[in-house]
């Protein structure tokens, strides 16, 4: 298993990506409902990512919430459970690159 933390920070280009894991099958993509501050974040496969797996939804309200998509919600609990631990994991570990933050000099 990989997981690699990305952020996509061009605005124009949807929502930001915060990185990928892997399976011996698959590749996962965990994204942010926004930029700032996002309340849900979505996990997806498939060749154009078009395959929702995981969206987990009320992270700023703590009232956490996890749908899976059609194919998913038939996994083994402790399958989704490793994929719930993985794509917390990217989404809290995405980092902000160099350009995107900011910092006082002064």
């Amino acid at each position: 298993m990989r997981t690699v933390p990305v952020t996509r920070s061009d605005p124009g280009s949807g929502p930001p990506i915060r990185g990928t894991f892997e399976d011996e099958y698959r590749t996962y993509t965990v994204q942010a409902s926004s930029a700032v501050a996002p309340d849900s974040f979505q996990v997806l496969t498939g060749p154009r990512n078009d395959d929702v797996v995981l969206v987990v939804s009320g992270l700023n309200s703590g009232d956490l919430k996890a749908t899976w998509g059609s194919y998913w919600s038939r996994l083994k609990p402790h399958a989704k459970i490793w994929v719930e631990e993985q794509a917390f994991r990217i989404f809290y570990r995405a980092r902000i690159s160099a350009e995107a933050a900011r910092f006082c000099d002064g």
